[in-house]
């Protein structure tokens, strides 16, 4: 598991926080489960003594499929690996921000560039 979650931090653009709509990774031993869920909601659990959250989430299966998982900060975050039945558990919200890392293609030497139309244009 450790390895796994290892592997998809190498690849993956990840995110510190998670918050409500974020799109998280969720990693489970077993059953094994590699799968993206949306966070639907995050509600603060009253009946314990140390911070405990349920966070619901919609996994991005068909059919959907919506879960509450009771978890404490460092383990929605993806600060940590955690066990519920005694197998491993990873979540961690993906960076879906590819604004800084958008990619301009470079204009063909000796081509003068197109000027693009703005706006929308009706094609019959």
């Amino acid at each position: 598991m450790e390895k796994l979650v290892a592997d998809l931090k190498e690849i993956l653009p990840f995110k510190q926080t998670t918050g409500v709509g974020d799109v998280v990774i969720v990693v489970a031993k077993e059953p094994q489960l590699l799968t993206y869920a949306m966070i639907s909601k995050i509600e603060r659990d009253d009946t314990r003594k140390n911070e405990w959250w349920h966070v619901t989430m919609q996994f991005l299966t068909i059919p959907l499929q919506e879960v509450t998982w009771t978890l404490r900060t460092p383990q929605f975050t993806g600060q940590e690996i955690f066990t519920m039945g005694g197998e491993g558990r990873f979540i961690q919200a993906v960076d879906f921000n590819f604004e800084d890392e958008a990619v301009q293609p470079e204009p063909i030497k000796g081509s003068t560039p197109i000027p693009m139309k703005k706006g929308i244009r009706r094609i019959k």
